[in-house]
């Protein structure tokens, strides 16, 4: 039985909802555990060093997403074409992809820790990053960036675990990080007083275990595909391939970190006490959108396993399935948020005014969760299939031009002598928007079914 859950899933035969349902639960509790990561940051120096290196941590944020996008194109693209040549059962086409994405990994890593470094204090400068944070930022940003190896190859090596249909693996490997990251956190903070440093060392080593133990996984998973040296040579078609599929979701990733950076010049503008509070709701949001991200993923496995295996009639009805369970999770864990998010955001810190403000900015956002269910889900089924434009696209409008001049619009109307920089609202106002759109965009383009016709 235990060999069985360990084992790589078929997900081209029996019902589509238990099958998305077995896959997705590992998958949930993984992506609770690696918010975790984040959020015991966030917790540690909220409650040793201050609000102030809280807000810091936060605002490193959106800097350290855009920086490691590349990473995560490599991961959806490989991701994709592991589950279509695992469905196609093409053990050769199979063993190419896994080593190129190994490979193509180790040379973004690099340039990454080199360029990393180099950029983060201009970064932080061009935001106008309020010079009580700016060399805790500073100091966050280089170290993970220095340490970004761990982070890319667990990302990419669990996404290729999940395209197997293996999701209880990269779980159990996160878990094992997750509590080392906890320990290693209270260890450099609380006892060694490294501040907001010994947070972002205690996650570099973290997630750089969680990297060897999938590494390790994969090198015994021989009966599905070889790891040999002539593999690990990057094959252009492959290349190509895992780029023309993974690129359109780093730039997506990428606007919507770029986005994020732009709103955050305006967040600064509303003062520490206001940063703090979006650090706050972006933890409790991080985990307001697992069950969203997590069906996502689910459903990219599965368009993509049995696209590959040619059963287009699977893929519709497990989508509709898989998109209805996502919505009722969304729900239920949406209403648990608003009925007890207050007593989650007081964690972070011992500040009333800090936790008032954070849950009236988290009800704005509250009916968006559940809009979200239906985005990542069927971008999820889009994106297996491999249509990867249609979601970047989609991404790209409701962000760029409906999310960011949102915010500054509002924030411009309300602007009044008492509030020269306009309501803080804007910021979440905004993003409920975007989120509702993109919802009802997503939805249409994927009842027009040109995804169908993108298969490799």
């Amino acid at each position: 039985m235990l060999k069985e859950l360990f084992a790589p899933s078929d997900m081209t035969e029996g019902a589509p909802w238990k099958k998305i349902l077995i896959f997705t639960v590992p998958m949930l509790i993984g992506n609770i555990a690696q918010q975790l990561y984040n959020t015991v940051d966030s917790i540690v120096v909220g409650r040793y060093v201050g609000d102030n290196a809280l807000a810091a941590v936060g605002s490193a944020s959106p800097i350290l997403n855009l920086l490691i996008v590349l990473f995560l194109g490599i991961s959806v693209g490989a991701g994709i074409m592991v589950s279509q040549y695992f469905g196609a059962k093409d053990r050769e086409a199979l063993s190419g992809t896994i080593g190129c994405c190994i490979t193509l990994n180790a040379i973004t890593s690099l340039f990454l820790m080199i360029v990393g470094p180099l950029v983060t204090r201009p970064l932080l400068e061009l935001l106008n990053t309020p010079d009580s944070i700016i060399d805790w930022c500073t100091s966050y940003l280089i170290i993970l960036m220095v340490g970004v190896a761990g982070l890319s190859y667990y990302n990419i090596l669990g996404g290729i675990l999940r395209g197997l249909g293996d999701s209880v693996s990269a779980l159990v490997y996160l878990l094992i990080a997750t509590v080392l990251n906890i320990f290693l956190d209270l260890t450099f903070v609380a006892v060694f007083k490294m501040g907001v440093a010994g947070v972002a060392l205690a996650t570099a080593i973290a997630q750089a275990i969680s990297a060897i133990l999938c590494m390790r996984k994969l090198a015994h998973m021989t009966d599905l595909f070889d790891l040999k040296l002539r593999y690990l040579k990057m094959k252009k078609s492959h290349a190509w391939t895992i780029i023309r599929l993974g690129l359109p979701s780093g730039m997506t990733q990428a606007i919507f970190s770029m986005a994020m950076i732009v709103v955050q010049s305006l967040t600064n503008s509303f003062g520490e006490m206001f940063i703090a509070a979006n650090v706050i709701i972006m933890r409790v949001d991080g985990f307001a959108m697992m069950p969203n991200f997590s069906f996502g993923t689910a459903m990219t496995t599965y368009a993509g396993q049995n696209v590959g295996a040619r059963k287009l009639d699977r893929v519709s009805s497990g989508a509709k399935q898989g998109t209805l369970m996502a919505v009722v999770c969304s729900a239920i864990i949406t209403a648990l948020i608003l009925i007890f998010g207050k007593y989650l955001m007081a964690i972070f810190t011992e500040t009333d005014e800090l936790v008032d403000l954070s849950m009236s900015m988290m009800r704005i956002l509250a009916v968006g969760y559940i809009a979200m269910a239906v985005t990542q889900s069927l971008s999820g089924v889009m994106r297996g299939a491999g249509d990867t434009m249609t979601p970047m696209w989609i991404s790209l409008a409701t962000t760029v031009l409906i999310r960011v001049p949102l915010a500054y619009g509002i924030s411009w109307l309300t602007r009044t002598p008492e509030l020269p920089n306009g309501r803080r609202e804007c910021i979440f106002i905004s993003l409920l928007v975007s989120w509702i759109l993109g919802a009802l965009i997503t939805a249409f383009f994927y009842r027009r079914g040109k995804w169908k016709e993108k298969a490799i």
